[in-house]
């Protein structure tokens, strides 16, 4: 098997060393110079040597890879090129859509995709970030999954309901914060964050595949002319594509070709007012993808708009022509050129403006890891169809894939939007049966003290009636001592008044003492 693959000629034949590709590259020009060109040869290469490739299809004008050359190709450019063997040639071809539309559906989850990316996707500022970074944590600690946009929903209500109990731990959580973060929810839905975030999830394995029959690569392509409408989206699916490729991947150190490459297309907008924390994510995957057998190669107008931290890790440039006109479109080609390994005497930036559509300066790593020296090439010609594919071969390759059945219907399992409304119902419940007990004991306390009063009443007229009773009972004894003694006196008096009534006639004397005198 070959270690090279050719995409051109120069001096001599262009080459990229398949155990050089993991150390990534660039592929770079104006708009027009030749750069899709370059990628679909490319593309076709790695494909021919057994390699799947994912890019990305903004303009519409990849899909047909699928499709062999059925235009003429000009005998010159053969010739230029040394191009020997050429074959108009189809490729294995899998189509992919975020918008489920034309192609595979491409889906993730929230959790998957984590709070940095998402803060960048949402646009939010420091502090919604960390009120973010909150709900993820709240939602691993809890084991409350992310599936859906629903669940990220459900999760910043259940954050901003439980405020006072998780600033604790987490200090202020402010609802106005809260609210700005479900708002841009409502935005994202509409970019079509709705169909991309749920499950079932991507797979990293399929997208690594070989064609059973020839052993060719299988071209991935996104279908990105409707994605492209919203660059922070597009750029974040992809980052998030490769972070997961990263995340997935067993390390495997240099291998003597990549397992796959990666093409960003468009690359300026993934840096684009991309905040610190996450250049420095993008710098350390790039960095490291390497030793999981992924090459990757940035594909941008003008090369000074990827940052020096990740330009400085692209060892493999191919720079197609730029125009400059003004003193800072001159600056900057100066600046592109001196990115080369030049040659003494050797006036790179004029070379740079002078390249026609097809040619290209190109450096890459040698067999000993070296940069070569910047050489003027001109690229081969696609063995596939120029220009968009035939409507019905796209509809048959998508409808063709056996990849469709595995994703196309979404699935909705239990998640956190379900996890919490279980949890919110069961505490309803649990606050009614609370608020029923209390009820009870109210009412219970309720009976007891109306008992003890009555009680107490009964008590109270009970010694109301014993203290009536002694009364009673003491006029009664006094009465019957009064008749007792009554009784005796008037024995006396009856005795005396006999006496007395048989001394009828007779004169009652009394003396000094009040004693009876005879007469």
């Amino acid at each position: 098997m070959s270690q090279t693959l050719a995409f051109g000629y120069g001096k001599a034949i262009a080459e990229l060393q398949l155990k050089r590709l993991n150390r990534h590259g660039i592929i770079a020009g104006a708009t027009g110079t030749g750069k899709t060109v370059t990628l679909k040869v490319l593309a076709e290469q790695l494909s021919d040597a057994g390699i799947p490739v994912f890019l990305s299809d903004i303009k519409g004008d990849l899909t047909s890879l699928a499709q062999p050359n059925t235009g003429e190709v000009s005998p010159d450019r053969l010739t230029a090129t040394h191009y020997e063997n050429y074959e108009p040639t189809a490729y294995p071809v899998e189509l992919w859509d975020v918008m489920g539309e034309s192609g595979v559906p491409v889906r993730m989850t929230i959790s998957e995709m984590g709070p940095v990316l998402l803060t960048r996707l949402l646009g939010l500022n420091e502090t919604q970030e960390s009120i973010l970074n909150i709900v993820f944590s709240v939602a691993d600690e809890r084991g409350l999954l992310l599936i859906d946009m629903m669940d990220l929903r459900a999760m910043l209500n259940y954050v901003a309901e439980h405020a006072t109990e998780l600033s604790q731990y987490y200090g202020n959580i402010p609802a106005r914060s809260v609210g700005a973060i479900l708002r841009s929810l409502v935005v994202l839905e509409q970019q079509g964050g709705k169909v991309f975030f749920g499950e079932p999830s991507l797979e990293i394995a399929d997208l690594m595949k070989t064609d059973a029959t020839t052993g060719k690569g299988v071209i991935n392509i996104l279908n990105a002319t409707q994605l492209f409408n919203q660059p922070t989206l597009y750029s974040t699916v992809l980052l998030s594509l490769l972070s997961e490729l990263y995340e997935t991947l067993p390390e495997v150190g240099d291998l003597d070709q990549p397992k796959m490459v990666f093409f960003f297309d468009e690359a300026h907008v993934l840096f684009k007012d991309a905040p610190k924390v996450l250049m420095e994510k993008i710098e350390l995957i790039v960095r490291l993808i390497r030793s999981k057998g992924v090459g990757v190669f940035f594909v941008t107008q003008n090369p000074t708009d990827i940052p020096d931290t990740v330009a400085a890790q692209l060892g493999n440039r191919i720079q197609h022509g730029l125009r400059a006109f003004t003193p800072k479109e001159l600056k900057t080609v100066d600046t592109v050129a001196q990115t080369f390994r030049q040659e003494d005497g050797q006036d790179l930036a004029k070379v740079i403006q002078e390249l026609q559509v097809g040619e290209a300066v190109v450096s890459t790593l040698g067999a000993d890891g070296t940069p070569t020296y910047a050489d003027r090439v001109m690229i081969y010609p696609p063995k596939s169809l120029l220009g968009t594919a035939d409507p019905s071969l796209v509809l048959n390759l998508i409808n063709n894939s056996a990849l469709m059945d595995k994703y196309a219907e979404a699935i909705d399992r239990e998640s956190a939007h379900e996890q919490i409304a279980a949890m919110t119902q069961e505490k309803e419940a649990q606050l009614m049966a609370e608020a029923k007990r209390a009820e009870e004991e109210k009412a219970a306390q309720a009976a007891q003290k109306e008992a003890e009063k009555a009680a107490k009443q009964a008590e109270k007229e009970a010694e109301k009636a014993r203290a009536q009773a002694e009364r009673e009972a003491a006029k009664a004894s006094r009465q019957t001592s009064s008749r007792r003694s009554d009784s005796a006196m008037d024995r006396l008096t009856k005795n005396i008044m006999g006496s007395v009534g048989r001394e009828v006639g007779r004169t009652i004397t009394r003396g000094i003492l009040g004693m009876l005198k005879g007469k």
